[in-house]
C-alpha cells in the first residue's frame, strides 16, 4: 500500500484551531447540512404522495409501496459497499459524483410514467444517499478539530438530518396538491445547487485512497438482490397466494441470494459485513433496537397515510400536518440528546423509549379504521414521538460504545444498514397484510409485534454487562 500523503488544507489551522470559523468552513458546513436534509427528506417525501402516486399509475397498496421500500432498499442494502466506495476512491470524488447521481435519478423518476423506472430511481437516490450521509460526517470529522468546533458543527448536521424528515412531509403535502411529480423532482434543482458550491469547499483528501481494491462486489449485489426478491415475494401473496410461483420464485431465489452473501463474506478478503461485531452483543442490541423503532414508525406512516386520504378523503397537505406529531421529535432529538444521555444513560432511556411505540400501536388496535384523529391517530403519534426522543440518540451512541474506534466505522455501516432493511420489510409486510381489507388489524399486529421486540431489545440492555471480548475491544 502506498505511504499516506497529505494535500494542503483549504480551511487553514489557525482559524479552526482557535475555534473560528471562516466563510469557507461555514460554506462547507452549509454544504454538508443541506445535502443531509435532502437525505433525510427523501426518506419521508413519498409517504404522503403514496396514495397520488398509486392512482396515477394505476398501483396498488403493495405496487406503491415500493416507493418507501425501494428508497431504503438502496440506502440499506448499499451503504457497507458504500464506504467501501469512500475508502477507495476518496471523499470528494464519491461526494461529488453522488450529487449528481441524485439529481439525475430526481429527474427521471419524475418525468416517467414505468412504474419500474420510478422505483429503479428510488433505489439509485437510497444509494446516493448512502453515499453522501456518512461521508458528510466524515468530511467534518476530517475538517473540524476535535472540540467545541467539531461537536457544534455535528450537532448542526444532525439537526438538519432531523429536520429533514418533517420537512419532507410538509413538501409532499404541498407539493403533491399539486403534483406528485414535483414532489420527486424538487430535490433535483436544490442539489445542483449544493453541487455548485461543494466543488469549491469540499476539501481533498488528506490521505492517499486504499490501494487495496478489493470492493466486495458480489456480497452487496447478494445483500441488495436478496432484499428486492424478498419484497417481491412479499408482496406477491396478497394477490397470487403463498404457492404461486410469482410468490414462491422470488422467495426462493432470496434466500439463495442470502446464501451467496454469507458464502462472499466468510471467502472475501476483505468482506463488507465483519462477522467479529455481529458478536458483540451491544451493537447487536442496539441495531434490533433502533430497527423496531424505525419499522414501526415507517409501517404505522404507512398505514396511516392511506387510510386518512383514501378513507377519509383528506388532502395531501392536511395529512402532512396531521402526521407531524411522529417527525417533529426527531429534530428535538438532536437538541436535548446530550443531556438525556448525560443524565440517565443510554440502556435506560432505550428502554422508556421502547414503551412508546408499544403502547401507540397497541392503542391503534382499539379502532382499526379510524374515524376521530384526535382519538384514534394523534396518541399514537405523539407516543411514537416520544419513544424517538427518548431512543433515538441513545441506541446511536450504545451501538458503538463497547467497541475499539478502528471498528467503529464499520460498527456504523452495519448499524445503519439493519435501520434501513426494517424499512424495508415492515412496510411492505403491512402493505400485504392491509391491501384489499376493510381495516386495518392484520398490519397493526404486525407493527406492534415489531414494537414489543424493539421492547424486549430495550429491556434486556439494562442488566447487561459487557463480554470478555467487548471489554479487550475497548481496553477495558
Amino acid at each position: 500500500m502506498k505511504p499516506a500523503t497529505r494535500t494542503q488544507d483549504p480551511f487553514g489551522p489557525p482559524e479552526a484551531a482557535a475555534g473560528r470559523w471562516d466563510l469557507r468552513l461555514w460554506g462547507l458546513l452549509s454544504v454538508l447540512a443541506g445535502n443531509m436534509l435532502i437525505d433525510a427528506l427523501e426518506v419521508s417525501a413519498m409517504i404522503v404522495a403514496l396514495p397520488s402516486v398509486g392512482h396515477d399509475l394505476g398501483l396498488t397498496l403493495t405496487g406503491a409501496q415500493w416507493l418507501i421500500t425501494g428508497f431504503a432498499i438502496g440506502f440499506g442494502g448499499l451503504i457497507l459497499f458504500g464506504g467501501r466506495l469512500v475508502e477507495l476512491l476518496g471523499r470528494r470524488r464519491v461526494y461529488l459524483w453522488a450529487l449528481l447521481g441524485f439529481a439525475a435519478a430526481s429527474l427521471v423518476g419524475a418525468v416517467t410514467d414505468e412504474p419500474a423506472v420510478l422505483v429503479a430511481a428510488r433505489v439509485l437516490k437510497g444509494f446516493f444517499a448512502a453515499l453522501t450521509a456518512p461521508t458528510g460526517l466524515a468530511i467534518i470529522a476530517s475538517v473540524f478539530p476535535a472540540g467545541p468546533g467539531r461537536d457544534r458543527a455535528v450537532s448542526v448536521y444532525a439537526l438538519f438530518g432531523g429536520l429533514g424528515f418533517t420537512a419532507g412531509l410538509l413538501l409532499s403535502g404541498l407539493l403533491t396538491a399539486v403534483s406528485w411529480r414535483w414532489t420527486v423532482a424538487f430535490p433535483a434543482p436544490v442539489v445542483l445547487v449544493l453541487f455548485t458550491f461543494a466543488v469549491g469547499l469540499i476539501p481533498g483528501d488528506t490521505t492517499a485512497p486504499d490501494t487495496r481494491r478489493h470492493f466486495d462486489v458480489t456480497g452487496a449485489l447478494a445483500l441488495t438482490g436478496s432484499l428486492l426478491c424478498l419484497v417481491q415475494g412479499i408482496v406477491s401473496v396478497p394477490g397470487h397466494g403463498w404457492l404461486d410461483a410469482r410468490t414462491t420464485a422470488p422467495l426462493a431465489l432470496a434466500v439463495v441470494l442470502a446464501a451467496v452473501l454469507v458464502v462472499a463474506e466468510r471467502t472475501a478478503p476483505r468482506p463488507l459485513i465483519q462477522a467479529r461485531l455481529l458478536r458483540n452483543r451491544t451493537l447487536v442490541r442496539s441495531m434490533a433496537g433502533a430497527a423496531a423503532l424505525n419499522g414501526v414508525n415507517l409501517g404505522l406512516l404507512l398505514i396511516m397515510t392511506v387510510r386518512l386520504q383514501d378513507g377519509l378523503g383528506w388532502s395531501p397537505a392536511r395529512t402532512a400536518l396531521a402526521l407531524l406529531p411522529a417527525s417533529a421529535p426527531l429534530a428535538v432529538t438532536a437538541l436535548i440528546s446530550r443531556k438525556l444521555i448525560a443524565r440517565h444513560g443510554t440502556a435506560r432511556l432505550i428502554a422508556w423509549g421502547a414503551l412508546g411505540p408499544v403502547a401507540g400501536a397497541a392503542l391503534c388496535l382499539r379502532h382499526p379504521v379510524p374515524e376521530d384523529y384526535v382519538i384514534d391517530i394523534l396518541p399514537t403519534l405523539l407516543l411514537v414521538g416520544a419513544g424517538f426522543v427518548l431512543a433515538f440518540a441513545a441506541l446511536n451512541t450504545q451501538a458503538t460504545s463497547r467497541l475499539a474506534a478502528v471498528d467503529r466505522p464499520a460498527a456504523v455501516g452495519l448499524y445503519q444498514s439493519a435501520v434501513q432493511i426494517s424499512a424495508v420489510v415492515v412496510p411492505a409486510v403491512a402493505a400485504a397484510l392491509a391491501v384489499g381489507r376493510s381495516d386495518d388489524r392484520p398490519a397493526l399486529r404486525l407493527v406492534t409485534a415489531v414494537a414489543v421486540a424493539g421492547l424486549v431489545a430495550g429491556l434486556s440492555g439494562l442488566r447487561v454487562h459487557p463480554t470478555r471480548a467487548e471489554k479487550s475491544s475497548t481496553g477495558e
